[in-house]
């Protein structure tokens, strides 16, 4: 028999009364007084194994066995007792009675249990191939795998070809420093590690490949932020004679595949299509988050001949203007949390936030409660 017959979350009862070899880790122990269940767990999932004290050597074996151990377990695949079923699970309806147990790799006591969702990121990265265990880290990764599969199948069919570029390559100038390597052959010359294949892709193009693409590595020497890191890995392409219609048509098919295929999402189709200046008249921004649906309401020509000079003054102004926020319900908006904008806005250099509540709209300025109503 081969060293693994199944993984351990994929073993159901279509497998029902045959034997099983299965290889995994002890996710819980549980000793019930005469009968020991082990829940083992691989990659695909969990499935619960069942020790009885009949078999002595698997029994033996059982209560030795702790969390994280390394096991490989010979056994029948049997249904659950009735009231026992995990339809939670894969493996739900079925367990496997142990014949044979073989501890391939103890484990100390972990530092922490792999269901704990509030550990903080020095523990995680502390004991990194224990956080790796966890199902959200495993999730994770497999799908990034997925998305890469789906964007190198949509490329490949549509005649991009996968070429690698050079990792040590010569300092050009790019948005951020370059890391660079020292050359032990040349003394005192250094390679740098590419920002982006820019060039060299620019040279596939002049080379008449025509459609590139590569999944790689790039490397920026600047401060961490929530969108820059050291090293990165980028969706690079290429392509001759396109317009830019045509680029935009097939990457948006690429971008609505991934998301179907890895995330089961259905994307809108065509997308919605913005430009530069409707972004910054609407928006104030030239990547507007389109899931906060507030947009600019232009009051520049309302405020010109109002009392309020701050106001008045701005709209009158070459280039001044004045927009609003509208709020859909913001009239039941407390005082506390109006004052909890104003000190966020004064995060950013704000020196105020205006606000006015239309109470009610049928009485106009009578309807109207905010403390500049009265300049207006």
């Amino acid at each position: 028999m081969s060293m693994r017959t199944q993984y351990c979350g994929l073993t159901t009862e279509a497998l029902l009364d045959q034997t099983v070899s299965l290889c995994g880790w002890v996710h819980r122990r549980r000793d019930h007084g005469g009968v020991i269940f082990i829940d083992l767990r691989d990659r695909e999932g969990l499935v619960q194994v069942v020790c009885n004290p009949e078999q002595a050597e698997v029994f033996k074996n059982a209560e030795v066995v702790r969390n994280e151990f390394c096991l490989r377990i010979t056994g029948v695949v049997r249904y659950r007792p009735d009231g026992t079923v995990n339809s939670n699970l894969q493996s739900g309806k079925i367990e496997i009675l142990a014949e044979v147990i073989e501890v391939l790799n103890p484990s100390v006591t972990p530092p922490f249990q792999l269901d704990d969702d509030n550990l903080s990121e020095t523990t995680r990265l502390t004991h990194r191939v224990l956080d790796l265990r966890r199902p959200q880290m495993q999730n994770n990764l497999r799908l990034r795998y997925k998305v890469t599969m789906e964007v190198r199948k949509f490329l490949d069919a549509n005649g991009f070809i996968d070429i690698e570029t050079p990792m040590l390559t010569k300092s050009t100038p790019e948005g951020a420093r370059d890391y660079l390597v020292p050359s032990r052959v040349n003394a005192g010359h250094f390679f740098a590690l590419p920002q982006s294949p820019q060039l060299f892709k620019q040279l596939l193009m002049v080379a008449n490949f025509d459609r590139y693409y590569q999944i790689t590595k790039c490397f920026r020497d600047e401060d961490l932020r929530a969108d820059r890191q050291p090293e990165f890995t980028q969706i690079d392409c290429e392509t001759s004679f396109m317009s830019e219609r045509e680029i935009r048509d097939m990457f948006e098919g690429m971008i609505r595949l991934v998301f179907k295929n890895a995330l089961d999402i259905d994307l809108p189709n065509p997308f919605p299509v913005m430009d530069f200046a409707t972004a910054m008249a609407f928006y104030g921004s030239d990547k507007p988050d389109m899931r906060v649906k507030l947009a600019f309401t232009d009051l520049t020509e309302v405020m010109k001949d109002v009392d309020f000079k701050v106001f008045s003054r701005a709209a009158n102004m070459k280039n001044g203007r004045i927009v609003g926020l509208r709020v859909p319900g913001g009239g039941a908006m407390p005082r506390s949390e109006i004052d909890a904008y104003a000190q966020f806005v004064a995060i950013y250099d704000a020196r105020g936030l205006a606000y006015i509540k239309v109470n009610e709209r049928a009485k106009g300025r009578d309807g109207l409660q905010s403390p500049i109503v009265k300049n207006l």
